[in-house]
């Protein structure tokens, strides 16, 4: 079945054709609940019900751009909304220190697995922007809008999650670190 008929199919409440769309799109969509839940376990109750959203919402999907984008978008709002409900994003004082260099890493030397936990252990907050605006490429307005905090949180917030990336990767001393000038 091409996905379109799928998606006619899911509309119609066809359990099949649901079966199917989710065997499709979960190892995808799986990736992205792993980027912005806390750990594996939290991924996977976040990609169920996520699923369950979409398979609600489907109808709602009018064909403009990717299903795949569409229904990535559906995750990404789902658990959103849901580190709203805990007040992830309220607004603490604390003072960064903030250093504008670049990291490279030497891409041989690293794990994509450390790299994922090094991700997964930041705060929420600054969890959440890091991968919006470097792993999705949302800009800072766009993030502010979807997490309903200003622009200059969404900012230092993203300075926040490097400072910490960067020292967690320094201090692995299975690679080489090069400042990028």
């Amino acid at each position: 079945m091409i996905i379109e008929q799928l998606i006619h199919e899911c509309c119609n409440n066809n359990t099949k054709a649901q079966e199917q769309l989710y065997r499709l799109l979960a190892p995808k969509l799986f990736s992205v609940c792993l980027k912005y839940s806390r750990n594996y376990e939290e991924a996977q109750d976040n990609l169920q019900e996520s699923f369950l959203i979409l398979f609600e919402k489907i109808n709602q999907y009018k064909n403009i751009g990717s299903f795949e984008g569409w229904a990535k978008r559906v995750v990404i709002n789902y658990i959103l909304q849901q580190y709203r409900k805990q007040n992830v994003f309220e607004i603490i004082s604390e003072k960064i220190a903030v250093d504008e260099d670049e990291i490279e890493v030497d891409e041989e030397n690293i794990s994509i697995e450390f790299l994922t936990q090094i991700i997964q252990e930041l705060p929420d907050r600054y969890r959440l922007v890091f991968n919006l605006y470097v792993l999705d490429g949302y800009s800072h307005k766009e993030i502010a809008e979807m997490l309903k905090i200003n622009i200059g949180t969404s900012k230092s917030n993203l300075a926040r999650a490097k400072a910490i990336l960067k020292s967690k990767i320094e201090s692995n001393k299975n690679f080489e670190i090069k400042k990028s000038k």
